[in-house]
């Protein structure tokens, strides 16, 4: 077990590590972006990847307060899904209204790594090679794809 404090420095270290991996490649409109904390311009729409001492985690989290209007973003990206899967390479998973670690109503389309480690140094590889593409890919769908919620802003 690590305290919290060694726990967070790990954490943070990672984090740096990667965005320096991921810093030289520009986003599909041939940008400079940061990739830990992509913008997608959206409010309520994120791409998020999460690691920890059991798994990590990629995805897009909906959370917008209004369940309706949530649902009404799902179901956008649910007329996208054939060209999302097609530039992600593989099938996600889609849970529609959901709750996250602080109990707001959330909804994700996602995939997940297990068993890795962020504390173990060892699995930094893996949780690299896990994360890297699948940013890569999320934003070249994103950038075809963010005009099609231009009518839900």
């Amino acid at each position: 077990m690590y305290k919290k404090g060694e726990a967070s420095q790990l954490r943070q270290a990672f984090w740096t590590a990667f965005g320096q991996y991921v810093a030289p490649v520009p986003s599909a409109e041939g940008l400079k972006v940061n990739w830990v904390n992509y913008k997608t311009g959206f409010k309520h729409v994120y791409f998020r990847m999460r690691a920890d001492n059991k798994t990590g985690s990629i995805g897009i989290e909906l959370t917008h307060p209004d369940a309706g209007i949530q649902e009404l973003f799902f179901l956008q990206f649910t007329e996208l899904k054939s060209l999302l899967h097609a530039t992600l390479g593989e099938p996600w998973e889609w849970v529609l209204h959901t709750t996250d670690e602080h109990g707001q109503l959330i909804s994700r389309i996602h995939k997940d790594i297990a068993p890795v480690n962020v504390f173990n140094q060892d699995d930094w590889p893996a949780l690299i090679s896990f994360f890297k593409p699948r940013i890569i890919a999320l934003d070249a769908f994103w950038t075809d794809a963010r005009y099609s919620f231009e009518a839900l802003k």
